[in-house]
């Protein structure tokens, strides 16, 4: 069953699709269909989201405990024109206001990838559009530089919160007139240190530019989301696990709980999760054992606090190295995982220490996988060629 909408603190998806006003500017068309959500979104080229529509399977996988990709890709098949068709109607954009059409050619799931592409690749050459392909993963890092339709950034310096935009906005058409303006308009400065958080990715990126980046460390085996999701698994959390688990570690006290933060040495700047995964599943055996094999709640809140406080510790440590290696002002934090509470709330709790460091994080619905993120990034890079763009394939194992 296909839910349309994007993804909330809870890690369910919610309608965003959003009117900025009565005259329709200028846009691009993103698709992105690199793992289990269909997302379609039109941005103008000065970042504004004037729609942002995602298609979910979360329910559907969750049967299985995780993404099937054939299933995947079938749905992405129903889902993907619907989709095109309903944000132009909402917006009120016709084919004349389309500048151009981006897509998402990696990485990911081959056969997902290549349903967003060959749509894509039909609607330029029928409209006449010029083709866009976009890196998910830059896409990504491009999160904070646009202004969703509702809500904001958020802005992390000194310790304390703030919400941001990265232009000013009016008021979305349906919105009350008291929603809070940001605090600041604001965005991160290039370069940057950017790091990207999700299910199928753990990297440290150094940022130059929008079209520009070099990768810093990534993680030697397991994602930290994947990590969170075996470990869920195996506490019988169901899935998607990291939602699971950061809310009952915000329950929780990780004290009495020994689960060490991997792989902190220096001079080793990837990351790598399988070690605490297999850890979390030691310790997971020895508290059954201990509670004649079922736990109590308050143990198992107990036990996600302490993996939860391995992998963030993981996560902003190599992160802020990295910020003072490159003496950098900014971290981006961005991918799904970048919603958890406990990674932000510890984001906070470091920056108080450390002076003149911004740490941003997308608002939620940007930070899973969407296409408002690929249509942004599409206006800072050069269109295919023709036959380039008709001979546009899927790069499933593509890097930053």
């Amino acid at each position: 069953m296909i839910s349309v909408g994007s993804v909330g603190s809870d890690g369910l998806r919610e309608d965003e699709g959003r009117l900025l006003g009565m005259n329709t500017p200028r846009a691009i068309l993103g698709i992105e269909t690199s793992c289990d959500e269909t997302a379609v979104a039109l941005v103008t080229r000065e970042g504004r989201v004037l729609t942002s529509l995602v298609a979910s399977q979360v329910d559907l996988h969750a049967a299985f405990g995780g993404v099937v990709p054939e299933v995947a890709a079938r749905v992405h098949i129903q889902a993907c024109l619907p989709l095109v068709e309903r944000a132009l109607s909402e917006t009120a954009t016709t084919w004349r206001n389309i500048e151009a059409v981006a897509v998402t050619y990696g990485p990911g799931l081959i056969g997902c990838l290549l349903v967003g592409i060959e749509t894509a690749k039909t609607l330029a050459w029928v409209r006449g559009r010029p083709l866009v392909a976009v890196n998910h993963l830059a896409g990504h890092l491009h999160a904070l530089q646009l202004a969703p339709a509702v809500g904001h950034h958020l802005l992390i310096e000194g310790g304390r919160e703030f919400s941001v935009l990265p232009v000013a906005l009016g008021p979305p058409a349906g919105a009350p007139a008291s929603a809070p303006p940001p605090d600041r308009i604001a965005r991160p400065a290039y370069p940057h240190v950017g790091l990207i958080v999700s299910g199928g990715h753990t990297s440290l990126v150094w940022v130059g530019s929008p079209a520009r980046a070099e990768t810093i460390a990534q993680t030697r085996d397991d994602a930290v989301g994947e990590a969170y999701d075996k470990v869920a698994r195996v506490a019988g959390l169901g899935y998607p696990g990291g939602p699971a688990i950061d809310r009952l570690a915000a329950t929780g006290a990780p004290d009495g709980i020994h689960l060490a933060p991997p792989m902190m040495r220096r001079d080793k700047p990837d990351f790598s999760f399988s070690g605490l995964k297999t850890a979390a599943g030691r310790e997971l055996e020895r508290l059954r054992a201990e509670h004649g094999g079922e736990l109590p709640a308050g143990t198992l809140a107990n036990f996600c606090a302490a993996f939860q406080a391995a992998a963030v510790e993981a996560l902003l440590g190599k992160a802020l190295d990295a910020v003072a290696a490159r003496r950098a002002a900014d971290l981006v934090i961005t991918g799904g995982v970048a919603c958890n509470r406990g990674l932000r709330r510890r984001a906070a709790e470091l920056s108080a220490h450390r002076p003149g460091l911004r740490i941003w994080f997308p608002h939620p619905l940007l930070c899973t996988d969407n296409a408002a993120m690929i249509a942004g990034l599409a206006w800072h890079l050069e269109p295919l060629a023709p036959r380039a763009a008709l001979t546009l394939n899927a790069d499933p194992g593509l890097g930053i």
